[in-house]
């Protein structure tokens, strides 16, 4: 009795002992499996952010007349639906990466096993057995790293995107967000850089050649090695051969067809400056996020054939000037030009040249810069004069002048670039030839702070100096302000402001943010009308007489500074307004005699003869408030018809046309 009671104790012992053990050892792989789960689902992200989730997209910036301009992109993506993805696409992929995609339930036994016992006998990770889903998942939320831990984590975001989303949402997911090698993620970018077509005009070759891409983008794109992207494609259709997919004859036809890639179409970069201005506008009103990744569509002013005419113009202008400089001995730094044209009645930027070359400066010289603009400044001078009452037929003094300068002892003596002087000369004739004293002499009785304010309001943002050089273009101001200022001339007293974005879309189609033109009453119109005859006789009598080559109605002045360093033309035609400069960045010479009528006014006749080749010919518009009259050239004074020989037709406000001299 006493055995057997000390027995059963023992045997109890040992069953407990078991039990705590057992218990224990539950414990510690249930602890063990809770880590395990702990560690791969705490930095897991939320598979609901997909439900709201839009795959980045390419935004793309046009031209007024639908040539595309530039690609903007974080990465090169274009969404596409289902629908549109050809069946032999689909196919293929799921032929190639995963065979059993709509039986399984996220993950694939069959395939994993299968890579495991590959990278076994490799000693390496050489074959991820991972499926559509799980490639996804890794797509979208993981690092392309090969960790044991990444392959759970994995296969637990893959299980959750199978419950949450249909076999056919995780496909579209997949064909819009996978890397199919040379900067195109998605199969709608892939389908346009490889073979410049929609995904959904692919044939069965070019169908292979995407479903082989994912296993190695890098590897097998057709851009980096054509030969291997070959053999790539064959093994697909094998693969589909293999499946029942094609027909042994289709595959014999397929496999034997040559590549052939689209030519690497880039979007035009004949307008680099003007991207690169619209690129930091842009970026301050929307963002540079949704600029980058929101797939939208802009729309600009620039016109497509008139910025290839100003590239053109400006390139053979400044081969020409090289060419002279070599001749008189120069072996100083290339010249720089800039051209900007803008549309009158709109203020819409059509074309714009900022340099010689975008990809060694991207300075924009054309809006950045400000230099001096010469003589070119003077019709902001005469334009409120004819404002506050002048005609063009007043007379000034042209004749040598000193003016004592405060703080200095030595008195300022301008002169005239012809070193003569006429005595008396009309407004008209003054401004025609470029005489600089009358110049110096209706700003001083207009009073020079006066033509500061003028100047302001007719759109300069510059700071303006209140010296009477100023008369003479001795303020800088950028090319932009100063070709938008001879705009108001044309466009009968109204400036608006130069813009270069009409709208912008987002990828539904919906408008985000149109441009509204920003339109003011700077001047009147009898005086908008007078000063665009008085540049109309710059280039009919004057020192723009070159331009009479294009045989329409134009206005226009040329501008040259001290030592020829800067050269400028700037004029207008009823619709079009353009300003050319030319000039070294370090402001030295251009060289001898290489003035605003040498340098600069052929690039913008070259130029506007493009830009009007084929338009319609046009009158500029003359107000009720004024009235032509013909006068003598030279003195001002009205003539008969019968006397016809040195008399031009001019225009003058009504009630206004002095004889007085100033």
């Amino acid at each position: 009795m006493t055995f057997n009671h000390s027995s059963q104790n023992k045997q109890h012992r040992h069953r407990s002992f078991f039990l705590i053990i057992f218990v224990l050892l539950a414990g510690a792989v249930c602890g063990v499996f809770v880590g395990v789960i702990i560690a791969l689902t705490h930095d897991l992200p939320q598979i609901r952010q997909l439900e709201s989730f839009q795959p980045s997209a390419t935004t793309r910036i046009y031209s007024s007349d639908g040539i595309v301009l530039a690609e903007l992109f974080a990465e090169r993506r274009d969404p596409v639906k289902l629908e549109a993805i050809p069946s032999y696409l689909k196919a293929a992929l799921l032929a190639t990466e995963d065979q059993r995609f709509y039986s399984h339930s996220g993950i694939d036994i069959k395939g994993i096993g299968r890579a495991i016992i590959s990278d076994i006998r490799a000693g390496r990770f050489v074959q991820g057995g991972s499926t559509i889903t799980q490639q996804l998942a890794k797509t979208l939320f993981l690092t392309p790293r090969r960790t044991l831990l990444r392959k759970l984590k994995e296969a637990f975001l893959a299980l959750q995107l199978e419950r949450r989303y249909t076999k056919d949402a995780i496909l579209t997911l997949y064909f819009n967000q996978i890397y199919l090698g040379s900067g195109a993620y998605g199969v709608e970018a892939a389908a346009q850089l490889y073979f410049g077509k929609p995904v959904s005009a692919l044939n069965l070759s070019e169908c292979a050649l995407l479903a082989g891409l994912p296993q190695a983008p890098s590897r097998y794109s057709p851009r980096v090695n054509k030969s291997l992207a070959v053999k790539r494609r064959n093994v697909v259709l094998r693969r589909m051969l293999a499946k029942g997919i094609i027909t042994s004859s289709l595959y014999d036809e397929t496999v034997k067809l040559p590549l052939k890639l689209n030519a690497p179409v880039r979007p035009s970069d004949l307008a680099p400056y003007f991207i690169a201005h619209i690129k930091q506008l842009l970026e301050k009103k929307i963002g540079a996020e949704l600029l980058y990744k929101g797939g939208l569509t802009v729309t600009t002013t620039l016109v497509y054939e008139e910025q290839k005419a100003a590239a053109q113009a400006v390139s053979q202008g400044i081969e020409a000037l090289e060419i002279r400089r070599r001749y008189q001995g120069i072996q100083a730094p290339s010249p720089q030009a800039a051209l900007i044209a803008i549309d009158v009645k709109t203020g819409g930027i059509r074309a714009m040249i900022g340099g010689r070359n975008f990809k060694q400066s991207v300075f924009n010289r054309a809006t950045m810069a400000e230099r001096q603009p010469g003589s070119a400044f003077k019709p902001l001078v005469y334009a409120l004069a004819i404002e506050r009452g002048f005609a063009q037929n007043s007379l000034l003094t042209d004749a040598p002048v000193a003016y004592k300068i405060e703080g200095k002892r030595k008195k300022w003596r301008p002169r005239n670039f012809s070193g003569t002087f006429k005595g008396s000369i009309t407004l008209r004739q003054a401004l025609s030839v470029s005489q600089n004293i009358p110049a110096v002499h209706l700003a001083e009785m207009l009073g020079v702070s006066s033509v500061a304010q003028f100047a302001h309001k007719l759109g300069i943002r510059s700071q303006l100096h209140p010296y009477l050089s100023l008369a003479l273009g001795a303020s800088e101001v950028s090319l932009i302000d100063l070709t938008a200022a001879y705009t108001v001339f044309a466009n009968q007293g109204q400036h608006i402001r130069p813009f270069g974005v009409t709208d912008v879309y987002d990828r539904n189609n919906r408008r985000i943010w149109r441009v509204k033109p920003e339109k003011k009453a700077v001047m009147s119109r009898a005086a908008a009308t007078v000063m665009t005859d008085m540049l109309a006789a710059v280039i009919r009598e004057g020192t723009g007489r070159k331009a009479r080559v294009i045989q329409r109605p134009l206005g226009g002045k040329t501008g040259t500074t001290n030592k020829y360093r800067d050269a400028l033309f700037v004029g207008f035609s009823p619709s079009l307004a353009t300003g050319v400069w030319v000039g070294l960045d370090d402001h030295t010479t251009l060289g001898k005699r290489e003035t605003g009528s040498k340098a600069a006014l052929p690039i913008w006749i070259q130029f506007m003869q493009a830009a009007l080749d084929g338009k319609p010919y046009q009158h500029f518009d003359q107000p009720d408030e004024v009235v032509s009259v013909r006068m003598d050239i030279v003195t001002g004074k009205p003539v008969e018809e019968e006397e016809a020989a040195d008399a031009v037709d001019a225009l003058f406000v009504k009630g206004a046309m002095p004889q007085s001299s100033y």
